[in-house]
Order: structure tokens, then C-alpha cells, then sequence
């Protein structure tokens, strides 16, 4: 990590240290009378971002390190580096139902230690510090230890799962009124990358386990404000890369290895791209006898899905090319693909089909390549019994603003994010059977594939922070109301003089809102959008922070 970057995260974290300790942001104005001492704050961490430990013996005949209870897993580096088979043995889950391994299971790690470090040293890099910083500074600046609340969880299950394995929407709803009770006043919550998802599908469960007159009191009581870092709201295209052709995240292992790692976990599709015009009903009614009762879940497109190119994304994301008979040219639709036997063409030119990012969250991209990729079949299982079919929330649809009194949205931008790929057949078996060809990235308002040339399409007025597209980082400016007020700011020290303020703008909902601001070269600016009225008892804040190469 760069000096520059660790400047931008100390900057960051003493803003969010400052809202436990002296409620410099005025959320709510008069809502808790001053008394921020009262607060606790709740972090909710992301993917990969759990330490796990083996929860079994498991012996490594050509090692000299083997697995016994307790012992770290994710991630152990050494162990990952002198038994990678048997390592895997521990991480892997059952592709189908998800169970553990048969010779080793493992477990997420409890409190804030499992959230701080994992496994800090050369290999691992940035992704060996999580919280720690952020928790050190905390510290420096007085909070108290029981102000401070981890709840790891299990990242590689789904959501449905987690709840039906660990029981962990109950313990978290718990954690929530314990703190209550404990410091007196409710809770702040951070919750970074994949943690936002898990946050939302609380949100959702809760209304299913307490009386809907009683849902938006006990968030109000237990719940003061919700800070969204990183959120990948509509998806994460790196989720697609991961699963066709492995993500290594600097570990090392071969991307094959990883790609199968990956794609044994049900929450390899949480944070798949999806379209912002396709929307599911809730299809899940409980009675308070307890019974529950499923409806018919319906999943709808506006007619801009269809209108409109590329799902509301900058451009398709994948590109692939599969076996295909002479002069196939055109890709079917959704209904037309569940009257075709793609198994039944023959071999001939390879064809290249592009899939938006609704092809990819609704199954359409995964039928296309069954014939041609093992794996699919597993994939169209896990994309309709946790994600199409979930009780409780199809999580591959657009979020609405969490009905929490304070929300704020912090994200990176401009820095260099991959949109788009091509793919093509590798020869080789599964899992190294695709390879990319070629990568489109968006860039300050531009998209450039791998090699440096324009691509055509649809790019946003900033990229997004490496990782998560700015597509769907700036989705929660929709949370906005329809005028607000923009202040940009250096994120360096300053005297005032470059700070500039844009009263009442006009925004339109699904329309990006564009600062009619100066900025200076080599100057990183923080850039905070906020309602400039207000509902009653609610605010909602943006904050861009501007990255760069």
C-alpha cells in the first residue's frame, strides 16, 4: 500500500472514529441530545475479510504441518504454501449443498481479532490488514472496548444459509439489543464490501421475525446510523472473473485452483452484476403462528432494460466465445433459450455472444455455456435455490435506501476498474478452461480495453475504486432526495479557500449527479453530496473520495 492510499485511509478512518466519539457530523440533528457516548459501533466485515478456523483433525501425510482444532485457516500462509491439498481440504464446501468437507471443516473466528489481521506478511499484502487501523485509531482516540463490535460471519455460504447454519441474523439482531442495553443508546454500523449485502438481507429478515408495526420502532431504538464503505450495490464484475477463470488475490495458488475454491462457495454470485431495472417481489409471508407460507416470487424488468443497452452498465461484461454451428450469428432470447437444446448443434466456427449484466444475474449466460463448461450446472443451482428462489430477498436486485435514520455512502473514485471481458475456450480442462483475451476498463469517464484502445459504450463521469465498478458504488446517490447540496474539499489539509458549495441541485432518480466544479491537477479531492431537505428524522450523505492510479 502506497503512502498516499495509507493517508487516505488514516483521513477516513478518523472521520468514522470521530462520529462515535464526538458526533461531528450533526447526524440528525437533537435525535440522541449530544450524548454520543452512548453510541456503539458494529462492523459487518466483507468478503475474505473473516479469519477461519479448522474445526476438525486432519492429518497431511506430506507435510510436516497438519490441521487440528482451533488452528488458523484462512489464511495461513504457510500451511497454504507446504499443503495446498490439504489446505483446500478445509476451505473447500460441497458445490451443491455447501457441507464441509468429509476430513475437515471449518468455522468463522469470533470477536474483533477475527476481522483485524489475517495472517499479516509479504505474500498476502493489503488484503493481511482489515480493521486493524481503523480499530487502532479508535484506540488513540478513547473509545471504549465494549463500544466496539465485530460480527464476523462465514463468507463463503449464502445468505440463507448463513442463518440456517449459524443462526446469524439471530445472533446478530442480538448483538444490536445487547449493545443497547449495554451502552445505553443504539449503534452505528460499518459495514465494508460483501458486509453490505449481509446487511441488507438482515434488514429484510428482520422484517419477517418481528410484527411489521414494531419494525421501523426497534430500528430506530437500536440502529442511530449506517455507514456503507465500498458497497458493491450492483455487483462486482472481478465476480465474474473469478468465475470463469479463477482470482488469485495474490495468493499462491494457480488461478484454476482458485476458481474452483471459489466456485464451491454459495456466495461466489452475491455480488454477481445485476440489472438496475429488474426487480423480485417478496414471495415470503409468515403468520404469527409461526407457520410460513411461500407466494410466487416475479421477477420483472422495466421496459429500460430492454430499451436501453448493456443493463445500465457501461458495457456488456462478458464477451465469450463457444462452438457454434456456421452462420449461428445471433444469441436467443431468455424464452427462446428454453426451447433450444444448445447440446444438439454441431461443432463449427466459434461464435462470440455478449451477455449484459441481467443475462448474467438471471441464468441466461450460464445456460448459453452449460454444454461447454462443467461447472454451469452447479451455478444455475446455487443462482436459483439461494439467490432466484430465497425466502426472504432475492439479493440480485437494486437496493432501496435502508429505511435507517442516518445513511451515509463512502467509495473510492477514479481509479482504474475492470467493466468487461472476453473470453475464448483454452483447450485445457476444467478448471483452467477459459482464458481472458481481454479486459475494457473504465477510467475517468472513458472505457480502454488491455491493449490502450477506445472502447465504444456507455461510461460513467468517473471510474470506480480498482474493484467495484462506479456503476454500482454510485448507485446509493439514487437515496438522495430531489435537491442537493454538493461540497467538494481537498482531501489534504487546507485554509477553506478551494472548498466549493453547490446549493439545491436538481437530481432525477436513476440520473447521475454531476458537480459543476473546478479541479486542480494533483489535487485528491472528497467530494460529499447531502439532501438539502431533509425528511424528518432522516439524512442521507454521499461521500466520493478520489483515488487515482
Amino acid at each position: 500500500m502506497g503512502g498516499g492510499e495509507e493517508q487516505e485511509r488514516r483521513r477516513l478512518v478518523m472521520a468514522l472514529v470521530a462520529v462515535l466519539l464526538l458526533g461531528s457530523f450533526h447526524v440528525s440533528e437533537g435525535e440522541l441530545k449530544g450524548d454520543y457516548s452512548k453510541l456503539s459501533g458494529i462492523i459487518i466485515p466483507g468478503f475474505a475479510s473473516t479469519q477461519l478456523r479448522a474445526w476438525s483433525i486432519l492429518d497431511c501425510p506430506y507435510s510436516p504441518l497438519d490441521f487440528n482444532p482451533l488452528d488458523l485457516v484462512w489464511l495461513d500462509t504457510t500451511k497454504l504454501l507446504s499443503a495446498v491439498n490439504c489446505w483446500l481440504k478445509c476451505m473447500l464446501l460441497d458445490p451443491y449443498n455447501q457441507t464441509d468437507h468429509p476430513e475437515c471443516k471449518s468455522r468463522p473466528d469470533s470477536g474483533l481479532s477475527a476481522i483485524t489481521e489475517l495472517d499479516p506478511g509479504y505474500i498476502t499484502g493489503p488484503l493481511s490488514s482489515v480493521w486493524k487501523e481503523w480499530v487502532k485509531w479508535c484506540i488513540e482516540f478513547g473509545i471504549e472496548a465494549n463500544a466496539i463490535i465485530a460480527v464476523p460471519y462465514d463468507w463463503r455460504l449464502p445468505p440463507s444459509l448463513l442463518e440456517e447454519r449459524d443462526l446469524y441474523f439471530h445472533k446478530l439482531k442480538l448483538t444490536f439489543e445487547t449493545a443497547l442495553k449495554l451502552r445505553g443508546g443504539p449503534s452505528v454500523v460499518f459495514a465494508h464490501s460483501l458486509g453490505n449485502h449481509v446487511f441488507r438481507y438482515f434488514l429484510e429478515w428482520l422484517k419477517l421475525e418481528i410484527a411489521p408495526k414494531h419494525y421501523i420502532q426497534w430500528l430506530d431504538e437500536h440502529i442511530y446510523a449506517y455507514f456503507a464503505v465500498g458497497a458493491p450495490l450492483l455487483g462486482a464484475t472481478e465476480t465474474v472473473k473469478a468465475t470463469l477463470s479463477g482470482n488469485t488475490f495474490g495468493l499462491p495458488v494457480s488461478e484454476g485452483t482458485a476458481r474452483l475454491m471459489f466456485n464451491s462457495f454459495g456466495s461466489s454470485l452475491w455480488m454477481m452484476p445485476f440489472s438496475k431495472y429488474c426487480r423480485a417481489d417478496g414471495m415470503y409471508l409468515k403468520h404469527f403462528s409461526g407457520r410460513n407460507r411461500k407466494g410466487h416470487n416475479i421477477y420483472q424488468c422495466e421496459q429500460e432494460e430492454f430499451q436501453s443497452n448493456y443493463s445500465g452498465w457501461p458495457t456488456n461484461i462478458i464477451n465469450i466465445e463457444i462452438p457454434s454451428v456456421r452462420g449461428y450469428d445471433a444469441y436467443p432470447s431468455v424464452s427462446d433459450l428454453d426451447q433450444t437444446n444448445l447440446s444438439t448443434m454441431e461443432c463449427g466456427l466459434p461464435t462470440q455472444l455478449s451477455f449484459s449484466a441481467r443475462e448474467i444475474s438471471d441464468g441466461t449466460f450460464f445456460k448459453a455455456i452449460e454444454d461447454y463448461d462443467s461447472d454451469s450446472k452447479r451455478t444455475l443451482h446455487q443462482l436459483k435455490k439461494s439467490y432466484h428462489d430465497d425466502p426472504v430477498l432475492n439479493p440480485l436486485t437494486p437496493w432501496d435506501r435502508p429505511p435507517i435514520k442516518n445513511v451515509f455512502c463512502i467509495y473510492g473514485i477514479d481509479s482504474r476498474t475492470e467493466v468487461g471481458y472476453y473470453f475464448a475456450p483454452s483447450g485445457k480442462p476444467y478448471p483452467d478452461n477459459w482464458i481472458i483475451t481481454d479486459v475494457i476498463y473504465e477510467i475517468e469517464g472513458s472505457l480502454i480495453s488491455r491493449s490502450g484502445t477506445q472502447v465504444e459504450g456507455n461510461p460513467g463521469v468517473a471510474s470506480g475504486d480498482e474493484t467495484v465498478p462506479y456503476h454500482s458504488l454510485s448507485w446509493c446517490k439514487n437515496w438522495l432526495g430531489s435537491r442537493v447540496n454538493i461540497t467538494r474539499a481537498p482531501q489534504s489539509e487546507h485554509d477553506g479557500s478551494d472548498v466549493q458549495v453547490e446549493l439545491n441541485v436538481e437530481h432525477h432518480y436513476e440520473e447521475d449527479i454531476v458537480p459543476n466544479m473546478t479541479r486542480s491537477p494533483r489535487i485528491k479531492y472528497i467530494t460529499y453530496y447531502e439532501d438539502s431537505e431533509s425528511i424528518p428524522g432522516k439524512k442521507t450523505a454521499v461521500w466520493e473520495l478520489d483515488k487515482g492510479e
